[in-house]
């Protein structure tokens, strides 16, 4: 597939989606997200992809915030409607995605930048990296699920501070509080971002994306995770990589999983 604003490439199983706006520091507007969308709707029904990495161009941003100057003007409703569409169509579709979405934060995230990082299932850093959600500077509060997913990673209190100071964190301040995994130089982000994927493409497909939604599960109100445990446990005792896995594990060689 072909756009203008992200680039895709795939190989050995390992997808990278790069979002390629270096001129606006990778800002999300509205065209970006529905590619975004695009993309990684087609990503998912691809069964030879078992990992994505989502990623900026260059060395500057990740993704430096949205395009303010296409809601500068906005009404009410307009502003929730941004909001809602933006929500259902990018964050909440890659925090559901079964394939699992790393982001690979390679300098400036803030923002709708920083909430299209905490939708990806984890995150890994440069250590050039500056995090933070500045909306409540611009009179606004964050829209892309920032004021849920923040606490869930760092705590109610710590989240409170961030949103209102408008501050940011440095990359090894973000791996403190649990907002990204790992830091390394910005040269070697990548390649770490390959070697998790590769382990990950180790193990099961069909039971990671089970466990994705186990986990997902624990974070959405109304919703017993307990229950979503029980009943992906059992499903995944029909599946033909159980079979497999239980199989090469008894007969001592290693698994050989399809996803089914």
């Amino acid at each position: 597939m072909n756009f203008e604003n992200i680039l895709t490439t795939s190989e050995n199983g390992i997808a990278t989606v790069t979002i390629n706006r270096p001129t606006k520091l990778n800002a999300l507007n509205k065209a970006t997200i529905q590619e975004l969308h695009m993309a990684f709707e087609a990503l998912e029904k691809d069964e030879k992809v078992r990992a994505i990495i989502l990623t900026g161009s260059e060395n500057k941003a990740f993704v430096a915030g949205a395009d303010i100057s296409e809601f500068a003007d906005f009404s009410i409703s307009e502003g929730a409607e941004l909001a809602a569409k933006g929500q259902a169509s990018l964050f909440d579709f890659v925090e559901n995605l079964k394939t699992p979405v790393i982001a690979a934060v390679n300098g400036f995230a803030l923002g709708g930048g920083l909430e299209l990082a905490m939708a990806c299932h984890f995150r890994i850093a440069s250590d050039n990296a500056k995090m933070g959600l500045p909306e409540v500077s611009l009179g606004v509060i964050p829209g892309y699920g920032g004021t849920q997913r923040l606490p869930q990673l760092v705590g109610k209190g710590k989240a409170m501070e961030l949103i209102m100071t408008a501050g940011m964190l440095s990359a090894e301040e973000a791996k403190t509080a649990g907002l990204v995994n790992h830091v390394v130089p910005q040269a070697e982000l990548l390649e770490l971002a390959n070697s998790i994927a590769q382990k990950i493409m180790r193990n099961s497909p069909v039971a990671i994306g089970k466990a994705i939604e186990a986990i997902n599960a624990n974070f959405k109100d109304g919703v017993d995770g307990y229950a979503i445990e029980i009943k992906n446990f059992g499903e995944s005792f029909g599946t033909e990589d159980f079979k497999e896995g239980t199989g090469a594990f008894l007969e001592k060689r290693k698994p050989v999983f399809t996803g089914k």
